[in-house]
Protein backbone atom coordinates (compact mmCIF):
# COMPACT_ATOMS: atom_id res chain seq x y z
CA UNK A 1 0.00 0.00 0.00
CA UNK A 2 1.28 3.87 -1.01
CA UNK A 3 0.97 6.24 2.04
CA UNK A 4 -0.98 9.03 0.26
CA UNK A 5 0.35 11.66 2.39
CA UNK A 6 3.93 10.62 1.64
CA UNK A 7 2.83 11.37 -1.92
CA UNK A 8 1.19 14.42 -1.72
CA UNK A 9 4.23 16.03 1.00
CA UNK A 10 6.83 14.75 -2.42
CA UNK A 11 4.42 16.61 -4.39
CA UNK A 12 3.08 19.63 -2.61
CA UNK A 13 6.33 20.66 -1.46
CA UNK A 14 7.96 21.84 -4.24
CA UNK A 15 4.39 23.54 -5.21
CA UNK A 16 4.21 25.08 -1.99
CA UNK A 17 8.08 26.95 -2.35
CA UNK A 18 7.35 28.22 -5.38
CA UNK A 19 4.87 30.59 -3.70
CA UNK A 20 7.96 32.53 -2.99
CA UNK A 21 8.84 33.28 -6.41
CA UNK A 22 5.16 33.87 -8.33
CA UNK A 23 2.79 36.15 -8.32
CA UNK A 24 -1.05 36.88 -9.91
CA UNK A 25 -2.71 33.91 -12.19
CA UNK A 26 0.13 31.85 -11.53
CA UNK A 27 0.03 31.78 -7.54
CA UNK A 28 -3.79 30.97 -7.61
CA UNK A 29 -3.24 28.37 -10.52
CA UNK A 30 -1.14 26.40 -8.23
CA UNK A 31 -3.40 27.43 -5.14
CA UNK A 32 -6.27 25.36 -6.47
CA UNK A 33 -3.60 22.67 -7.87
CA UNK A 34 -2.75 22.09 -4.26
CA UNK A 35 -5.92 22.37 -3.35
CA UNK A 36 -7.04 19.85 -6.03
CA UNK A 37 -4.58 17.15 -4.09
CA UNK A 38 -5.77 17.51 -0.78
CA UNK A 39 -9.47 17.25 -1.85
CA UNK A 40 -8.44 14.12 -3.66
CA UNK A 41 -6.77 12.83 -0.32
CA UNK A 42 -9.76 14.17 1.67
CA UNK A 43 -12.64 12.28 -0.37
CA UNK A 44 -10.33 9.15 -0.34
CA UNK A 45 -10.56 8.92 3.31
CA UNK A 46 -14.06 9.82 3.77
CA UNK A 47 -15.09 7.62 0.33
CA UNK A 48 -13.02 4.72 2.27
CA UNK A 49 -14.78 5.36 6.04
CA UNK A 50 -18.19 5.40 4.75
CA UNK A 51 -17.63 2.31 2.48
CA UNK A 52 -16.34 0.65 5.69
CA UNK A 53 -19.56 1.60 7.89
CA UNK A 54 -22.13 0.80 5.10
CA UNK A 55 -20.41 -2.55 3.76
CA UNK A 56 -20.36 -1.32 0.69
CA UNK A 57 -18.40 -3.28 -2.03
CA UNK A 58 -15.40 -1.16 -3.64
CA UNK A 59 -17.28 -1.35 -7.43
CA UNK A 60 -20.78 -0.03 -5.87
CA UNK A 61 -18.67 2.90 -3.68
CA UNK A 62 -16.93 3.91 -6.77
CA UNK A 63 -20.32 3.90 -8.69
CA UNK A 64 -22.61 5.04 -6.78
CA UNK A 65 -20.58 7.32 -3.35
CA UNK A 66 -17.39 8.20 -5.01
CA UNK A 67 -18.84 10.66 -7.45
CA UNK A 68 -20.65 12.27 -4.96
CA UNK A 69 -18.28 12.75 -2.55
CA UNK A 70 -15.85 14.17 -5.12
CA UNK A 71 -18.01 16.56 -7.09
CA UNK A 72 -19.11 17.88 -3.65
CA UNK A 73 -15.22 18.23 -2.24
CA UNK A 74 -14.39 19.90 -5.58
CA UNK A 75 -17.45 22.02 -5.33
CA UNK A 76 -15.91 23.29 -1.76
CA UNK A 77 -12.40 23.60 -3.23
CA UNK A 78 -14.08 26.20 -6.13
CA UNK A 79 -15.78 28.09 -2.69
CA UNK A 80 -13.06 28.58 -0.81
CA UNK A 81 -10.72 29.81 -3.53
CA UNK A 82 -13.22 32.20 -4.71
CA UNK A 83 -13.86 33.37 -0.99
CA UNK A 84 -9.50 34.02 -1.45
CA UNK A 85 -9.11 35.50 -4.19
CA UNK A 86 -12.66 36.59 -6.11
CA UNK A 87 -15.11 35.72 -7.93
CA UNK A 88 -14.44 36.70 -10.94
CA UNK A 89 -15.28 34.48 -14.16
CA UNK A 90 -11.96 34.17 -15.45
CA UNK A 91 -10.61 33.42 -12.27
CA UNK A 92 -13.33 30.67 -11.50
CA UNK A 93 -12.34 28.92 -14.76
CA UNK A 94 -9.03 28.85 -13.47
CA UNK A 95 -9.74 27.48 -10.17
CA UNK A 96 -11.39 24.18 -11.71
CA UNK A 97 -8.84 24.15 -14.45
CA UNK A 98 -6.10 23.75 -11.46
CA UNK A 99 -8.44 21.98 -8.97
CA UNK A 100 -9.26 19.10 -11.66
CA UNK A 101 -5.51 18.94 -12.72
CA UNK A 102 -4.33 18.48 -8.98
CA UNK A 103 -7.17 16.40 -7.94
CA UNK A 104 -6.58 14.22 -11.24
CA UNK A 105 -2.40 14.22 -11.39
CA UNK A 106 -2.47 13.01 -7.11
CA UNK A 107 -5.10 10.19 -8.16
CA UNK A 108 -3.17 9.21 -10.99
CA UNK A 109 0.31 9.18 -8.88
CA UNK A 110 -1.21 7.28 -6.08
CA UNK A 111 -2.64 4.75 -8.65
CA UNK A 112 1.00 4.37 -10.52
CA UNK A 113 2.81 3.73 -7.11
CA UNK A 114 0.21 1.59 -6.15
CA UNK A 115 0.18 -0.88 -8.44
CA UNK A 116 3.55 -0.66 -9.11
CA UNK A 117 4.39 -0.82 -13.10
CA UNK A 118 1.89 -0.44 -15.75
CA UNK A 119 1.41 -1.10 -19.23
CA UNK A 120 1.68 2.25 -21.08
CA UNK A 121 -1.50 1.64 -22.61
CA UNK A 122 -3.26 1.51 -19.34
CA UNK A 123 -1.96 4.76 -18.00
CA UNK A 124 -2.48 6.55 -21.71
CA UNK A 125 -6.15 5.40 -20.95
CA UNK A 126 -5.83 6.85 -17.57
CA UNK A 127 -4.19 10.01 -18.70
CA UNK A 128 -6.67 10.89 -20.85
CA UNK A 129 -9.98 9.22 -19.55
CA UNK A 130 -9.49 10.16 -16.10
CA UNK A 131 -6.97 12.73 -15.71
CA UNK A 132 -9.41 14.58 -18.15
CA UNK A 133 -12.83 13.40 -16.43
CA UNK A 134 -11.86 15.33 -13.33
CA UNK A 135 -10.70 18.62 -15.16
CA UNK A 136 -13.81 18.48 -17.51
CA UNK A 137 -16.56 18.18 -14.59
CA UNK A 138 -14.51 20.89 -12.69
CA UNK A 139 -15.04 23.10 -16.32
CA UNK A 140 -18.49 22.28 -16.13
CA UNK A 141 -19.36 23.27 -12.74
CA UNK A 142 -17.41 26.40 -13.25
CA UNK A 143 -19.72 27.19 -15.93
CA UNK A 144 -22.88 26.67 -13.72
CA UNK A 145 -21.25 28.73 -11.18
CA UNK A 146 -20.43 31.56 -13.76
CA UNK A 147 -24.25 31.43 -14.79
CA UNK A 148 -25.35 31.63 -10.90
CA UNK A 149 -23.10 34.52 -10.39
CA UNK A 150 -24.74 36.12 -13.42
CA UNK A 151 -28.39 35.68 -12.98
CA UNK A 152 -28.02 36.56 -9.27
CA UNK A 153 -29.15 32.66 -7.75
CA UNK A 154 -26.70 31.59 -5.91
CA UNK A 155 -28.57 29.67 -3.40
CA UNK A 156 -28.90 26.58 -2.00
CA UNK A 157 -31.18 24.93 -4.92
CA UNK A 158 -28.90 26.66 -7.83
CA UNK A 159 -25.84 24.83 -6.34
CA UNK A 160 -27.72 22.08 -5.68
CA UNK A 161 -28.76 22.18 -9.42
CA UNK A 162 -25.24 22.57 -10.90
CA UNK A 163 -23.90 20.19 -9.11
CA UNK A 164 -25.93 17.53 -10.17
CA UNK A 165 -24.00 17.94 -13.79
CA UNK A 166 -20.25 16.92 -12.68
CA UNK A 167 -21.88 14.24 -10.32
CA UNK A 168 -24.18 12.74 -13.03
CA UNK A 169 -20.85 12.66 -15.60
CA UNK A 170 -18.43 11.54 -13.13
CA UNK A 171 -21.36 8.71 -11.90
CA UNK A 172 -22.24 7.74 -15.96
CA UNK A 173 -18.35 7.78 -16.54
CA UNK A 174 -17.39 5.40 -13.38
CA UNK A 175 -20.44 2.86 -14.38
CA UNK A 176 -19.49 3.25 -17.70
CA UNK A 177 -15.89 1.89 -17.13
CA UNK A 178 -16.66 -0.63 -14.54
CA UNK A 179 -17.70 -3.76 -17.02
CA UNK A 180 -15.12 -4.47 -19.73
CA UNK A 181 -16.70 -4.11 -23.65
CA UNK A 182 -18.11 -1.49 -25.91
CA UNK A 183 -19.57 -0.16 -22.69
CA UNK A 184 -16.10 0.83 -20.99
CA UNK A 185 -14.89 2.15 -24.81
CA UNK A 186 -17.80 4.93 -24.45
CA UNK A 187 -16.42 5.34 -21.27
CA UNK A 188 -13.04 6.39 -22.02
CA UNK A 189 -14.26 8.54 -24.85
CA UNK A 190 -16.53 10.68 -22.68
CA UNK A 191 -14.21 12.56 -20.68
CA UNK A 192 -12.31 13.75 -23.79
CA UNK A 193 -15.77 14.56 -25.90
CA UNK A 194 -16.82 16.67 -22.68
CA UNK A 195 -13.67 18.65 -22.76
CA UNK A 196 -14.22 19.13 -26.55
CA UNK A 197 -17.46 20.30 -26.20
CA UNK A 198 -16.68 22.94 -23.35
CA UNK A 199 -13.53 24.17 -25.56
CA UNK A 200 -15.97 24.92 -28.16
CA UNK A 201 -18.48 26.77 -25.93
CA UNK A 202 -15.42 29.20 -25.20
CA UNK A 203 -14.77 29.56 -28.28
CA UNK A 204 -17.97 30.39 -29.61
CA UNK A 205 -18.42 32.96 -26.28
CA UNK A 206 -14.90 34.57 -27.54
CA UNK A 207 -16.18 35.40 -31.14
Amino acid sequence: MVNAENVLICIAVPFAISFLFIKGSARQLVSAFLAGMVGCLLSAYIAGFIQMTSGYSTEDTSIFLSPMIEECMKLLLILFCIYLYGASSRRIELFAVGIGAGFATFENCCILLSSGTLQLSYMLVRGLAVGVMHIATLVALAKGIQLLKLHKAFYFVGIAGILSIPVTIHGLYNLLVSKPGVSSYIGYAMPMLCVILLYMTNVAKKD
